[in-house]
């Protein structure tokens, strides 16, 4: 259990300062227009390959979970043990604050670098209403959260199904969070993973830490939703 906790930790680690970490860093370097800036579609990618990677690089030690509503949902679909719950949960968390600790040290050797806590994605924290990137309202970004994780969770089920092609999991799983990111992050700028939400937040100021609740709440409520359709899609398939 020793060894699974901290492949989640260092998972959950390098999901954050890859994801958050593009963009805070490289989204709009050298300002709007640079083409040396990455964008939306950059750090929807980031996101992506920190997925990919991590489940390539510790899939066999924990699962590659890295994501609270992820082991929840697993559990809801009947593929992981409720005893683990509690430990990975703390794990993921964890290792999202100390990735937005070294976030927020790295940015800081800028003096460019500064965080309003009224702008919205200031860190590249999540939010709704006046800290949505799009504007949008407290029940678009509810609703957005809820069904991109159940989703996420679906594919998770099915890439690693028993029938399903051997090896690509990681692949199909860092393309749907890719996915995911292109829809949503002008909605909520992209939770759907409490840990990855919360390692930022902390560091982004009392707006985005008020808000932190909708993106415990619906991601989780989305990762069950998924967890339970594909435990009845995929039972005996």
């Amino acid at each position: 259990m020793i060894k699974r906790l901290a492949a989640e930790f260092l998972g959950t680690f390098w999901l954050v300062l890859g994801g958050c970490g593009s963009a805070v860093l490289a989204a709009k370097f050298g300002g709007d227009g640079n083409p040396l800036g990455i964008g939306l579609l950059g750090v929807s990618l980031a996101f992506g390959l920190t997925v990919l990677t991590g489940a390539y690089a510790f899939g066999h030690v924990s699962g590659a979970h890295f994501n609270p509503a992820v082991s929840i949902g697993l559990w809801a679909g009947g593929r992981f043990p409720l005893k683990d719950l509690l430990p990975y949960i703390v794990a993921q968390v964890v290792g999202a604050v100390f990735a937005g600790w070294i976030l927020f040290q790295i940015a800081s050797g800028s003096g460019t670098f500064a965080i309003d806590p009224t702008a919205p994605g200031t860190f590249a924290s999540n939010g709704y209403g006046a800290l949505s990137p799009g504007g949008y309202t407290v029940a678009a970004a509810f609703l957005c959260e809820v069904v991109l994780t159940a989703f996420f969770l679906i594919v998770i089920l099915g890439a690693t199904h028993a029938r399903a092609p051997a090896g690509f999991a990681p692949i199909a799983i860092g393309l749907a969070l890719t996915l995911i990111h292109l829809i949503s992050i002008p909605v909520t700028n992209t939770s759907v993973n409490p840990a990855r939400s919360t390692g930022v937040a902390l560091f982004a100021g009392s707006g985005a830490i008020g808000q932190l609740w909708l993106f415990w709440l619906a991601p989780i409520l989305g990762g069950l939703l998924g967890g339970v359709i594909y435990g009845w899609l995929g039972k005996d398939n």
